[in-house]
């Protein structure tokens, strides 16, 4: 996550069912182990940074129950950074469906296990529905959400940082003679969080290294990166900008928005899109009204994803004004992964790094037998 790659790439939701495309074409997709060993390695051969999955317990209705089948993430992680050699592995982690001291101990467990290689993105929650599965009231404040992550935070952090038992006392959690061995590889594990509210940047400024956030055109980035640069930079701390894509790379600009039209539009889940942006407009704040109305068509394209849509030159191109707007990396989403992540590996990569975006990889690949 910190090398000399001025954009950075990762690959989202590969854990779960559809991935990011709310489609209902039968080619959408599987979330099969299999398949999500086939991807890491590829990824992780051609050089992406990361790999971050999605936390979901609930799915979004529709003929396909949207994100209804998802592999956990702290056991996906898990089985990844033991078939990988290069990436950050992350795990998805809600603050409040998670007790700090059993995540402060897996992590480390799986940093050890990969030699320093996982991160962690934390997710104060905003899904209701989630909230009931587990019998948990959401609360209706963002200020009381992001006060008890701030608290669960705190405790994973001094979990891998104090070589002593010690007593936590906090308005959320309790405990006693606590200490998490083994301690993480890393002297600071990775983090990302998600946030579009007030409370939430303000624990992203505070906390994360980097903020992960939707991106609707290059002036919005543009804005977005200058603002949290100063909240940053007001913390002492600077935090990078992450945004999340949805990609269909194809060799001529029409074969690249038939596809579109074919999977998110003709085939489009509409019911699981429109309920995912009721949730969406209700509790997460992820996105304004306005926006929700505008981009409908994203939401099916890739759950709201930036379109990264046309040629290998066009979406290089593209590439390359969210970097020269500050973004400092992207996550990629594809209707079925690892069919069509070889050819952007092929392509694109290539064209990213002659516009001097990438350095070429030269990392050992992991052997098949291993």
């Amino acid at each position: 996550m910190h090398n000399d790659n001025k954009l950075k790439l990762g690959i989202f939701s590969a854990n779960c069912s559809s991935g990011m495309a709310v489609t209902k074409i039968p080619e959408r997709w599987e979330n099969t182990w299999d398949n999500n060993l086939k991807l890491a390695r590829l990824c992780d051969e051609a050089g992406l940074e990361f790999m971050l999955p999605i936390a979901r317990w609930i799915g979004y209705g529709g003929d396909t129950d949207f994100h209804g089948g998802v592999l956990e993430t702290v056991t996906w992680a898990t089985g990844l950074t033991a078939h990988t050699r290069h990436m950050q592995i992350f795990a998805t982690v809600h603050t409040a469906f998670n007790h700090p001291v059993v995540i402060a101990k897996q992590l480390a467990s799986i940093d050890h296990l990969g030699g320093g290689r996982v991160g962690l993105n934390v997710v104060a929650g905003w899904n209701k529905p989630e909230y009931d599965a587990f019998g948990v009231d959401l609360p209706t404040e963002h200020v009381e959400r992001y006060a008890r992550a701030q608290e669960w935070f705190d405790f994973v952090q001094k979990l891998w940082h104090e070589e002593r038992a010690f007593d936590w006392h906090g308005d959320y959690f309790q405990g006693s003679g606590v200490y998490s061995n083994p301690r993480p590889i890393q002297s600071r594990i990775p983090v990302l969080n998600a946030a579009a509210s007030k409370e939430g940047r303000q624990f992203a400024m505070r906390n994360a290294d980097f903020l992960f956030t939707p991106v609707f055109d290059f002036d919005q980035a543009r804005a977005t990166v200058e603002d949290i640069g100063g909240m940053s930079r007001e913390q002492g701390r600077d935090v990078g900008v992450f945004t999340f894509s949805s990609v269909v790379c194809r060799p001529t600009q029409k074969e690249a928005e038939d596809y579109l039209d074919y999977y998110a539009n003709q085939n489009a889940d509409w019911e699981a899109v429109d309920y995912l942006m009721k949730l969406q407009g209700m509790h997460a704040q992820s996105f304004t009204p306005d926006a929700l109305a505008r981009f409908r068509d994203r939401f099916a394209a890739g759950h709201g994803g930036f379109p990264l849509v046309g040629t290998p030159d066009h979406v290089a191109d593209q590439l390359e004004l969210l970097s020269k707007a500050g973004i400092a990396g992207t996550t990629l989403a594809f209707v079925d992964y690892a069919k069509e992540f070889p050819y952007f590996r092929d392509e694109v990569l290539p064209r990213l790094e002659r516009k001097g975006l990438r350095q070429p990889f030269t990392g050992q690949s992991f052997n098949q037998g291993e």
